[in-house]
């Protein structure tokens, strides 16, 4: 499973979402007020959940064919 061009994508894509989210998180807690953190923090927060994504779905991969426990990658070529 870790062998295929199919895991890695679902994985990178993974990792760019939920980055992308804690940024978007983070930043707007900081609008509102509820925190109070700069962009560099952000950015911070957001490669540290891409990490843990990229981790996650190497510790989940042993034999469900995707990043995830309960998932399975398409494969994009119908086989």
């Amino acid at each position: 499973m870790l062998t295929t061009a199919a895991f890695w994508r679902a994985t990178a894509e993974r990792s760019v979402r939920t980055a992308a989210q804690t940024l978007l998180a983070t930043l707007g807690l900081d609008h509102v007020g509820v925190l109070d953190v700069d962009w560099g923090q952000g950015m911070s927060l957001a490669g540290s959940a891409a990490l843990l994504a990229v981790l996650t779905a190497l510790a989940a991969s042993g034999g469900s064919g995707g990043p995830g426990i309960t998932e399975a990658v398409r494969d994009r070529e119908g086989t």
